[in-house]
């Protein structure tokens, strides 16, 4: 391997989802060798998210020569409806809303196909001042100049080099769903498909906005809304109800989506009855296979240690109410590319990128608990206090999925 004076470009990057992905594609432009592992066997699903396309992700395509004109649908407008279905704010914000599915084709067709090894969980790996050697389950072992964790909020890289790091369950869940906009009610298609539409019951926070359909249709007829509705659970009770199955068993983190109890679901029906505008009443009841999604909040308090760095949400997990999550992911990762750029040392690097992500992924995770702290089942004074600033109608309508306190 190269001396640690000479950089080699060598780049293990573990993870195949978002910011593995951007790293991936950053680091070939700039002239290295790229392998991606993914641990799972089938190709990724993003299973019902969808994702705001913020200006500087737009700007990282188009860097990277990736049509992003036709990535999502345009939104001008958002409001928030009553209890009785009025519009009670509106605000103009102009946006892209895509789907997780059509951004991770977009950059899974870009890798080419033998930088991308799926199957391949990492075992773990050591490091010395020459490079990196990762084992890996079954066995094989591979050599690299730099080993990115890009592997998400269970990242075996993260638990290898920072075991203390842990996410941190924020007190409320999201309801998700994708539902077929030919499928939703005429005055829904109408009245509420085409913005970003909010509902606001006490502690509560429901939302919808329209994303392109399967395989990137963008055919008015064809698309989908993204509908995700926020509600507290106390984590010693509530939560661990919502992660049972049926078979008794309390699933961690997260719960697949076959796997809620039914009980659950009609309870989340049933709340929507009592608590929603009509028109959002009406979308709640074709959410028949929801995802049940806990929100959690993680701050890593490095991003670098030697010749592995940890990028996305492998390091930092931010709640989705700022709409930062790809964005971050592919910030860092071109952070990190232009930190390799300016530094002949592996390490160097790392701590430059370092100096400069973790500052800024820190804020976001600050205003994001600001953000969400009025839907959490428990609060601190300090987070009260943000609730009543951030908790507003229009605080709400203006300040969601918007940047620009970066």
């Amino acid at each position: 391997m190269a001396s640690r004076h000479q950089m080699s470009k060598r780049a293990l990057i573990v993870g195949g989802s978002m910011s593995g992905l951007f790293a991936a594609l950053m680091l070939r432009r700039a002239g290295w060798d790229v392998t991606v592992v993914e641990r799972v066997k089938t190709e990724l699903s993003g299973r019902g998210a969808g994702i705001v396309a913020q200006p500087e992700l737009l700007v990282h395509l188009q860097t990277l020569g990736l049509k992003a004109d036709d990535l999502g649908v345009h939104i001008r407008h958002r409001k928030i409806l009553g209890p009785a279905g009025q519009t009670t704010e509106s605000y103009e914000c102009p946006q892209i809303a895509t789907a997780w599915e059509r951004l991770f084709r977009v950059l899974r067709e870009a890798l080419p196909a033998e930088c991308y090894r799926r199957d391949c969980a990492l075992a773990g790996f050591e490091q010395n001042n020459d490079g990196v050697v990762a084992t890996f389950s079954a066995g094989e072992t591979m050599g690299a100049d730099l080993l990115i964790g890009a592997d998400g909020i269970r990242s075996t890289v993260r638990q290898e080099v920072m075991p203390d790091a842990a996410p941190r369950y924020a007190g409320y869940v999201a309801w998700r769903s994708l539902i077929a906009e030919d499928a939703l009610p005429p005055d829904v298609q109408r009245d509420i498909f085409p913005q970003m539409a909010f509902g606001l019951p006490r502690g509560e926070q429901f939302l919808s906005y329209p994303v392109a359909g399967p395989d990137n249709d963008l055919r008015p007829g064809h698309r989908r809304m993204n509908v995700i509705w926020y509600r507290p659970a106390e984590e010693n009770t509530k939560l661990q109800w919502l992660l049972t199955d049926d078979s008794g068993k309390t699933h961690e983190i997260s719960i697949p989506p076959p796997l809620i109890r039914r009980a659950a679901i009609e309870e989340m029906h049933d709340a929507a009855e009592r608590l929603l505008a009509p028109q959002f009443r009406a979308v709640v009841r074709l959410m028949d296979e929801p995802i049940l999604q806990p929100i959690y909040d993680l701050e890593s308090p490095t991003m670098a240690a030697g010749r592995v760095a940890v990028i996305g949400d492998a390091a930092f997990v931010a709640r989705p109410h700022v709409g930062a999550g790809v964005t971050k992911a592919a910030d860092d990762a071109a952070a990190l590319t232009a930190a390799l750029a300016a530094e002949r040392d592996v390490a160097a690097a790392l701590r430059r990128f370092e100096a400069q992500r973790l500052p800024v992924n820190r804020r976001i995770i600050e205003y994001a608990r600001h953000l969400g702290s009025y839907l959490q089942a428990t609060q601190t004074e300090a987070e009260r206090d943000a609730a009543g600033r951030h908790s507003t109608d229009r605080a709400v309508i203006v300040e969601t999925a918007v940047l620009t306190f970066l």
